[in-house]
């Protein structure tokens, strides 16, 4: 039997449920990239994903989402347009209630921010995440339900709490480095579907003997 790749490109993955949708075809905004099969899964609304779980974001930074990542119902995205100022007296964003407070809007517009939000390939987010801004997520990282991530994550490192802290490494360094460098997420879609059942279960061992040559 010929083996089939599953299609990127459909909104609903199970058909029979609406609450996953894969987040590559269903996002618009050019401010929010997304790769292949990575999909949110919420019982209200998993389409408004853009306005409902990305939030405050007004630019110029982006958000960077790799391939195969897996986000629980309620993950949320803090962007840099959240910030107020806090070097004066007030924290309050005076300039956007318009009328002549709005000639003083290069008071927000010039505030600092920490860049792209990023997240690396096959991350797992549990439910009810919170990730703040211009944080960095590396590839195989897992976040436990409820964290509220204010500082980078390493690959294959796993998270949690309030603010979350590392809790453990999934792979040895050694071990990270070489599954770094296999890669499989950049795998062609017709070999890693051959190879399915090593990228989930098999030991590091059997996913470099299973990478394509050449």
């Amino acid at each position: 039997m010929q083996l089939v790749p599953a299609d990127p490109t459909v909104l609903h993955p199970f058909p029979d449920q609406p609450r996953v949708v894969l987040l590559k075809p269903l996002v618009k905004s050019p401010l929010i990239e997304v790769g292949e099969y990575s999909y949110y899964d919420d019982p209200d609304d998993a389409t408004a994903f853009e306005t409902r779980n990305v939030l405050y974001h007004y630019g110029p930074e982006k958000l960077r989402i790799g391939k195969f990542c897996a986000f629980g119902t309620g993950v949320r995205f803090i962007m840099n347009g959240a910030n107020h100022r806090m070097d004066g007296p007030s924290t309050f964003p005076f300039p956007i209630m318009g009328g002549s407070w709005s000639e003083h809007f290069d008071l927000i517009s010039g505030l600092p921010g920490r860049g792209d939000t990023v997240v690396g390939n096959d991350v797992w987010f549990g439910y009810g995440v919170m990730v703040m801004p211009g944080v960095r997520i590396g590839h195989g990282a897992v976040i436990a339900s409820g964290s509220v991530v204010v500082d980078d994550v390493p690959d294959y490192g796993v998270v949690g709490g309030n603010p979350a802290k590392l809790i453990r490494t999934r792979y040895s360094e050694d071990e990270v480095a070489r599954l770094l460098a296999v890669a499989w997420w950049d795998w062609p879609a017709e070999h890693l579907t051959e190879h399915v059942r090593t990228v989930m279960s098999g030991t590091i061992d059997e996913l470099e003997k299973a990478a394509p040559r050449g």
